[in-house]
C-alpha cells in the first residue's frame, strides 16, 4: 500500500461555488507523510501558490475582498487556469512521488469542492482523485470527542494551534493549517 503524503490546501475564491464564481488564489504546503506512523514535514519547505484569472464576470465583493486581491489585477496577470492546473498537478506528482496524494484543509469542504471542480474542469482529471480529501475540522471533531459545531479553532488547545498568523493568503494559510495538521496527527488526547 502507498504512503499518504499530505497537501495541506487553502483557496481563496469571490464567491460561495465553482462555475458561476472564479478561484482567485490557491496555496498548497506539504503537511507530512505516513504508511501507517504519521511524520510531519516542513510546511515552508514544499509549497505551491499561484494567483488566477477568473473565469466568469460574475463576482461578490464582500468575497473577493477577504483574499485582498485586486480583481482587475488578476482579470490582467493571474494565471489561466488551465496552465495553473496542469502546474499544479506536475508539482503534486513530482512531490508525492510513490505516495498518494491527500488534501487536508480546515474546513476541508469549501477549499476541495474548488480545487476538484477546477481539476475537472481545466486539467480534465484530479490528481487527488474523486476523494483524496481529509477535513481537519471533522479530525479534531473525533480526536476530541466533541460535536461538530464545537470543532472550532477557538475552542481548540492552543497547543494544537499553529502560531502564525491566519491572514486570508492562500499559501500563508495553508502552511499555518499544515501546522495545526501535524499537531492534531501527534496529539494523545
Amino acid at each position: 500500500m502507498r504512503a499518504d503524503v499530505y497537501f495541506s490546501l487553502d483557496v481563496e475564491a469571490d464567491g460561495p461555488i465553482p462555475g458561476p464564481y472564479s478561484m482567485v488564489s490557491l496555496g498548497l504546503a506539504v503537511a507530512g507523510r505516513s504508511d501507517g506512523v504519521f511524520v510531519a514535514a516542513d510546511p515552508t519547505a514544499e509549497t505551491f501558490y499561484r494567483e488566477l484569472r477568473p473565469i466568469s464576470d460574475d463576482f461578490v465583493p464582500e468575497a473577493l475582498a477577504v483574499s485582498g486581491l485586486d480583481r482587475a489585477a488578476l482579470l490582467r496577470d493571474g494565471a489561466d487556469p488551465a496552465t495553473a492546473m496542469a502546474e499544479l498537478s506536475a508539482w503534486v506528482t513530482r512531490t508525492a512521488g510513490a505516495g498518494r496524494p491527500v488534501i487536508v484543509a480546515y474546513p476541508a469542504v469549501f477549499d476541495w469542492m474548488f480545487l476538484y471542480w477546477y481539476l475537472l474542469r481545466f486539467a480534465g482529471s484530479s490528481v487527488f482523485g474523486h476523494s483524496g480529501c481529509l477535513d481537519i475540522k471533522t479530525l479534531y471533531a473525533v480526536r476530541a470527542g466533541v460535536p461538530i459545531g464545537a470543532a472550532v479553532k477557538s475552542r481548540m488547545p492552543a497547543h494544537l494551534l499553529s502560531k502564525r498568523r491566519h491572514t486570508h493568503h492562500a499559501l500563508d494559510d495553508a502552511v499555518e493549517q499544515a501546522e495545526l495538521f501535524a499537531n492534531l496527527m501527534a496529539w494523545r488526547p
